[in-house]
């Protein structure tokens, strides 16, 4: 069989000795599954991927399950980039472990199987330490860091200073609150959706935001501003958040619903 391991955050553990680790993340061509990377001899090639994940934060720290598939369990493989294009291969499991095991160099390379793990599945669960592993990319000291929305991670250490050094064009730094709020009034009832989308755009960099003002747009007529409003709010820690995504996963219009269900997703998985 091959042994594979899974990197989630210590508050799953219990869950995941009870129940097995759900098929919480998306693959390539939205299939939904399980990231995982195969064993090696290498302690640290094998856990590459913690300081990467752990940058987007974790309750208790993250724990690495191990894990044993069937070797002819099929599994998608390659690196991260390749998902995008659809050129990740689909192998057995044992294949897996024989392509990343040969590589040179198997750095940000990832296994992704496309369903759930079943509880007797899990041979282990034990800690991890916090401190292995590559941060943005591969080979990424000494490269000018990228500031957009995708890559910063909110709260780090110098990142609003970094963010006023290297402003990216499209993400930042955002405008102030009043400002947004500004341009949303300004839009009119119910409001031009660019500007709207813009606004909310921004809205969405923050970690709380004036709900009570914003609640309104989940009444838009045009899915596009009640989908942008789901992105907006869905990081924010202001009380009320849940209640507008439950009104919003009922919405007429299936892009609004997937959208609420995603944010939820993530939400577990975190």
């Amino acid at each position: 069989m091959a042994m594979f391991v899974h990197l989630t955050s210590a508050a799953n553990a219990p869950r995941i000795q009870r129940s097995g680790i759900r098929a919480a993340s998306r693959g390539q061509g939205g299939v939904r599954g399980v990231y995982c990377f195969p064993v090696l001899q290498s302690y640290t090639l094998t856990h590459q991927w913690l300081r990467e994940l752990a940058r987007f934060g974790s309750r208790g720290g993250l724990v690495a399950v191990h894990v044993r598939l069937d070797d002819d369990q099929h599994v998608l493989v390659g690196r991260y980039a390749d998902r995008a294009g659809g050129a990740q291969p689909t192998v057995e499991a044992a294949e897996a472990v024989r392509r990343i095991a040969a590589l040179d160099d198997p750095r940000g390379w990832e296994v992704f199987v496309p369903r759930a793990i079943r509880p007797r599945e899990v041979h282990r669960i034990r800690p991890a330490p916090q401190v292995v592993g590559w941060r943005y990319q591969p080979d990424a000291h000494g490269v000018r860091p990228c500031t957009c929305f995708g890559c910063r991670v909110r709260g780090g250490y110098g990142a609003r200073r970094m963010r006023e050094r290297l402003p990216h064009p499209l993400d930042g730094p955002p405008p102030s609150a009043r400002a947004l709020l500004a341009s949303i009034m300004a839009a009119g009832d119910p409001g031009d959706p660019a500007v709207l989308q813009k606004a909310l755009h921004w809205f969405g960099m923050r970690r709380r935001g004036p709900l009570a003002q914003l609640a309104r747009l989940a009444a838009h007529p045009h899915p596009s501003v009640r989908e942008e409003l789901v992105w907006a709010v869905a990081g924010w820690s202001t009380p009320g958040v849940a209640e507008l995504l439950d009104g919003l996963a009922d919405d007429p219009h299936p892009d609004v619903r997937e959208a609420v269900e995603a944010v939820r997703e993530a939400s577990d998985g975190r």
